[in-house]
């Protein structure tokens, strides 16, 4: 779906990482992963067209960008703004029905279906404001679900919540490159890494590693064991 080839990713002129070249396969299922400020967040605002590529080549399959879902790092929603949480979900669907149209039937089911889909059917005519974090990330992936986008950018989506609400969602994503999505993951937590993405891209200043989790799991060791003594 994507295929980078010697691409320089960063702001300014300031590459964060060496130049990459790969690709990222219709359907895969990858963490993006490194320390903080290693460039994962960039590298996804670049995939999704926020931030320009400072040199290289970044082409999409059919020569243009597919529909994406993206999730930031930290939501920019105000969670006092006076809204439902079946209203939020909906917003999901509006390049189908757009900004002032009314929903359709489907569209009303996929809607229920994505909240049951999250377990929050029973908070779906509750304000927002009244969601802990955790039942906001499962909202906000409920929407990401009515999006129904080929390709899914999620920057650190299990950051601060319970983890109940991280095993259900972990789950959930596995099964989207079922469904022939692409999804790619800014992570930080190894052990969510090793055991349930099958494609790792590690970056660092000075290198980066590319491949099945599989065939570079002694960097992921090696970060990991690295993370541990910087939270000491």
């Amino acid at each position: 779906m994507i295929r980078l080839q010697k691409a320089e990713i960063g702001y300014g002129t300031v590459s964060l990482f060496p130049p990459l070249t790969g690709h990222f396969a219709s359907g895969s299922l990858t963490a993006v992963i490194g320390f903080n400020g290693s460039g994962k967040s960039t590298l996804l605002k670049t995939l999704a067209g926020l931030l320009p590529l400072q040199g290289g080549s970044l082409h999409f399959s059919g020569n243009q960008p597919p529909r994406m879902a993206y999730l930031p790092q930290k939501t920019e929603l105000d969670q006092q703004f006076p809204i439902r949480v079946s209203d939020l979900v909906a917003i999901g669907n509006w390049e189908k029905s757009g900004l002032f149209g009314g929903l359709s039937k489907c569209a009303s089911r996929q809607i229920a279906d994505a909240l049951e889909c999250v377990g929050m059917t029973a908070m779906a005519s509750s304000p927002v404001r009244k969601l802990s974090g955790g039942q906001m990330q499962r909202v906000l992936f409920a929407r990401l679900l009515v999006q129904q986008a080929p390709l899914i950018l999620l920057d650190e989506p299990f950051a601060a919540i319970d983890s109940a609400t991280t095993k259900l969602l972990v789950e959930l994503i596995k099964t989207l490159p079922q469904q022939g999505r692409t999804l790619i993951a800014a992570l930080h937590d190894m052990s969510l890494v090793v055991n349930n993405f099958p494609q790792v891209l590690q970056l660092t200043p000075q290198c980066w590693h590319w491949g099945d989790a599989d065939q570079i799991r002694d960097p992921i060791s090696a970060l990991n064991a690295t993370n541990k003594i910087s939270d000491r």
